[in-house]
C-alpha cells in the first residue's frame, strides 16, 4: 500500500545512488598504490582482479536479497542499514593494514552498494506511472555523475594520502545516513510475508533462458559486451601508471573525462544513430569505434593520445542502447520483465568473472608491453561481430515467447 511521501524523499534517494556510484569509482585510481602499500609487492594486478570480482560477486548475490527484505520489512530500514554499513566499511578500508582486511572491506562495499535495487523500488513506490520514466532517467543520470566524480575525487585525495578518499567517503555516507534517518519516510506498508529463499538464487533467471534456445545468442552478446567493458575498470589505473607514469590525480581525471564523453555520447547519439543506420549497424559501429580506440591505446606513446581518442572510445557506447532495443524484440510483452532479469544477470556474471581474466592477462604482459592488454579486449569485441550479424531483427509474436 502506498503512503503519502514528502518532496524531500526523492533527493535523499538520488543522493544515495550518487554516493554508491562515487564509492565504485573512488577506489579505481588508488587501488594499485593501496595494495602495494599493504602487501609491499611490485605486481598487484592479480589482486586488483580479485578485489573487483569480489565486489561484483557481493552485488550479484545480495541485490535480490536486499530487494526481497525491503518488500517484507520496508524500504527505509534496509536503506538505513546499507548506508550505515557503507559508512562503517569506508572507515574499515581507511585503516586496513593487511590484504584480508581490504578483501573484507570490498566484500562489505559490494553488499551495501546492492541497495540500488531498493532505491529503484522506492522510486517505483512513490512515482505515478506517468513520471516513472523521467525519474528513472534522473536515477541513471545520478549514477553516471557519481561515476564521473568518484575517480577524480579518489585520485585527487589519494595523492595527499592513500586513505584520505575513504575517510571522505565515510563522512559523505554518514551525512547521507543522517539525511535519510530524519527526512526519508517509509514508502510502502511492509508485507510481512515470508521470503521465498529459492527466488533469491541469483542464477535462477538464467535457467529459463537455457530452455529458450533462440534467446541464447542475445544473452551471450550481452555477456560478451559487458566482459569487454571490464578491462578498463581492472587495468586502467595500472596501465596509466606503467605506460605514462600518471599519478592518482591524472588517473582520476582520465577516468572522469572518459565518463563525461561516454555520458554525452549515450545521452544524445544512440537515437539518431539507430534512425540513420538501424540497430544492427549501430551496434557494429559501436564495436568498431571501441576497437579503433583500444588499438590506439595499445600503441600510444604519449598521454595526450589517450585524451584525444576518448571521444572515439566513448562512441563505442552507442551500441549498448541499440542492443537493448534489439533485445526487447526477442520476446513478447508478457516476458519482457523476465528477459530483462536474465540480461541483468548475464551482465553481473561478466562483472564477477572477467576481472580475474583481464588481471591475469595484464600480469602476463605488464613487464614488456602493458598496452597489450587492450588487444585482448579487441579479441573479445571481434567475437561479437558474427553473433550480431546472426541476430534476428524481426519482432517476436506473443505465442512464440511461451516455453
Amino acid at each position: 500500500m502506498k503512503v503519502s511521501i514528502p518532496a524531500t524523499a526523492l533527493p535523499v534517494i538520488f543522493s544515495t545512488v550518487i554516493l554508491d556510484a562515487i564509492g565504485i569509482g573512488l577506489i579505481f585510481p588508488i587501488l594499485p598504490a593501496l595494495l602495494q602499500d599493504v602487501m609491499h609487492a611490485a605486481n598487484v594486478a592479480p589482486y586488483i582482479g580479485i578485489m573487483t570480482a569480489l565486489y561484483a560477486l557481493m552485488q550479484f548475490i545480495f541485490a535480490p536479497v536486499l530487494g526481497a527484505l525491503s518488500d517484507r520489512l520496508g524500504r527505509r530500514p534496509v536503506l538505513l542499514l546499507s548506508l550505515a554499513g557503507a559508512a562503517v566499511n569506508y572507515l574499515f578500508l581507511a585503516f586496513a593494514s593487511s590484504l584480508w582486511m581490504l578483501l573484507l572491506g570490498r566484500a562489505i562495499a559490494g553488499l551495501t552498494s546492492a541497495n540500488v535495487s531498493v532505491a529503484t523500488a522506492y522510486i517505483t513506490d512513490i512515482s505515478p506511472e506517468a513520471t516513472r520514466a523521467r525519474r528513472f532517467g534522473l536515477l541513471n543520470a545520478m549514477f553516471g555523475a557519481g561515476f564521473i566524480i568518484g575517480p577524480v575525487l579518489g585520485g585527487a585525495l589519494g595523492d595527499y594520502g592513500l586513505r584520505l578518499p575513504f575517510m571522505a567517503a565515510a563522512i559523505l555516507n554518514t551525512c547521507n545516513l543522517l539525511l535519510a534517518l530524519f527526512m526519508l519516510p517509509e514508502s510502502r506498508t511492509p508485507t510481512g510475508a515470508k521470503i521465498d529463499l529459492a527466488a533469491l538464487n541469483p542464477l535462477r533467471p538464467l535457467r529459463w533462458v537455457f530452455s529458450q534456445k533462440r534467446l541464447l545468442p542475445i544473452t551471450v552478446i550481452f555477456f560478451t559486451f559487458s566482459a569487454a567493458g571490464e578491462v578498463c575498470g581492472v587495468c586502467w589505473a595500472l596501465w596509466g601508471h606503467d605506460a605514462f607514469e600518471w599519478n592518482g590525480l591524472w588517473i582520476g581525471l582520465s577516468l572522469g573525462a572518459f565518463g563525461v564523453c561516454q555520458a554525452l555520447a549515450q545521452a544524445f547519439l544512440p537515437g539518431p544513430a539507430v534512425k540513420l543506420l538501424g540497430e544492427r549497424a549501430t551496434i557494429l559501429a559501436g564495436i568498431a569505434c571501441a576497437c579503433l580506440a583500444l588499438l590506439v591505446m595499445a600503441f600510444a606513446t604519449r598521454s595526450w593520445m589517450i585524451f584525444a581518442i576518448m571521444p572515439v572510445f566513448a562512441l563505442g557506447g552507442i551500441g549498448a542502447p541499440a542492443l537493448q532495443s534489439l533485445a526487447t524484440r526477442q520476446v513478447a510483452d508478457d516476458r519482457q520483465g523476465q528477459f530483462q532479469g536474465v540480461l541483468a544477470s548475464s551482465v553481473s556474471l561478466a562483472s564477477v568473472l572477467c576481472p580475474l581474466v583481464f588481471s591475469s592477462i595484464y600480469f602476463g604482459v605488464r613487464a614488456y608491453w602493458p598496452g597489450a592488454v587492450w588487444l585482448s579486449a579487441i579479441v573479445v569485441y571481434a567475437a561479437l561481430v558474427p553473433l550480431v550479424l546472426g541476430l534476428s531483427l524481426a519482432s517476436t509474436t506473443p505465442a512464440s515467447s511461451r516455453g
